[in-house]
């Protein structure tokens, strides 16, 4: 077989869908990062890669290791959990829970998305973790987090509270309300919730402090945080139409500020990009060369009918290009990812999508093969005049 190379085929399929560049979104937050759901283009990156501390929007990795647990039947929604000395020595947000106390597992999870309630968090943590305690639990996490993806999350304890080895980057924590909100569907609904009235004996702490849900913009979650070190911060989500952003931000100095930046963020992202399908389900975008295959080529298509997200101003050509290691080898399985489709968009990083092959290739028979020799030994001779 001939040295393999790596072709690149300029492709013309998006020349008639004309967009600007992006306008870089300015934020006073510390560090943030804005992701289009559907099409996981990530829309602004800032510091997003940098291990901060996370405050309470780190309850999310509790939340679904809870969510698992009841998934898996290690949890049920209406078991009565006790509360331990520890869980009931936590200050700041809390459902205000003692030892008396023995709570169900759904109201629990509801303290912790509206309420975000240190207390509760530890007693989910001590009846799920390995050894009992939260810093068995904390451990669970951390390991939870790097099976997702999540590099710079480590976690020293269940609900955020400060301590220097507790870190997460926003890109972890948005990585993390995606897999929440795919995963979970069912259980989601509940960040939308905006109070909860656990007994009546917290009157001063009924309501979600999410400062999106009553805006009417399509927000419904995920979770706000605060410390003096991290600032203020959100995770959170909101879905117009069929587009769904994923954003997180902190650093910021008050929570009006925090509510301003966020809303300003959901706004910018459904108003200046827009989301267009590439093409219809297997649809051929290109042909690959097949060698000793029954065929000399291989249509290439797209996985699904994956969408890009496009900025609405016109300015600039969207270009895009295929890339491969050929000639492909037969056999070749229809639906086998063979290469992959690197879009350009001007003001946005680049999108990379698998194509697969468009139907099946198999094996070529004696002439097919005696083809490919003479081609390649004709190759070598015309290779070996051109060199003296």
């Amino acid at each position: 077989m001939p040295k393999r190379s790596r072709p690149i085929l300029i492709l013309a399929i998006f020349c008639g869908w004309i967009g600007g560049a992006a306008s870089a979104f300015e934020t006073k937050a510390q560090a943030a990062y804005v992701l289009d759901h559907g099409s996981g283009t990530v829309l602004l990156a800032k510091q997003a890669d940098v291990g901060l501390p996370p405050a309470s929007m780190s309850k999310l990795m509790t939340l679904l290791l809870a969510f698992e647990a009841l998934r898996d039947g290690r949890l049920r929604w209406d078991e009565r959990l006790p509360v331990s000395t520890h869980a009931m020595s936590y200050g700041g947000s809390t459902m205000f829970l003692d030892t008396t106390d023995r709570v169900t597992v759904e109201d629990l999870i509801r303290g912790i998305i509206v309420l975000s309630g240190n207390d509760a968090c530890v007693v989910i943590s001590e009846a799920l973790s390995l050894d009992g305690t939260e810093a068995g639990f904390a451990a669970m996490m951390t390991d939870r987090a790097k099976d997702l993806g999540m590099d710079q999350s480590v976690f020293a304890n269940s609900n955020g509270w400060p301590d220097i080895k507790h870190r997460m980057s926003m890109k972890d924590l948005a990585t993390l309300a995606q897999h929440l909100i795919t995963e979970f569907p069912k259980q989601y609904t509940m960040f939308s919730e905006t109070e909860f009235l656990f007994d009546g004996r917290a009157p001063s702490n009924t309501r979600n402090r999410n400062p999106l849900l009553t805006l009417g913009i399509g927000a419904d979650g995920l979770k706000t945080g605060h410390t003096s070190e991290a600032g203020y911060g959100l995770v959170g989500s909101a879905q117009q139409g069929e587009r769904r952003v994923i954003f997180v931000l902190t650093g910021l100095q008050s929570p009006q500020e925090r509510a301003e930046e966020a809303e300003r963020i959901v706004t910018w992202a459904f108003r200046q990009f827009t989301s267009k399908t590439l093409s219809q389900p297997g649809e051929a975008l290109a042909q690959a060369a097949v060698w000793m295959g029954s065929s000399r080529n291989v249509g290439l298509s797209l996985d699904g009918t994956p969408k890009i997200l496009i900025p609405v101003t016109g300015g600039q050509e969207i270009t895009s290009k295929i890339v491969y290691d050929g000639p492909l080898q037969a056999p070749i399985a229809k639906g086998n990812q063979v290469a992959e489709l690197v879009i350009s968009v001007p003001g946005l990083p680049e999108t990379r999508l698998p194509l697969v092959a468009a139907q099946s290739i198999t094996r070529g028979g004696f002439l097919p093969r005696l083809r490919t020799a003479a081609l390649v030994l004709l190759r070598k001779v015309n290779g070996g005049l051109s060199g003296t």
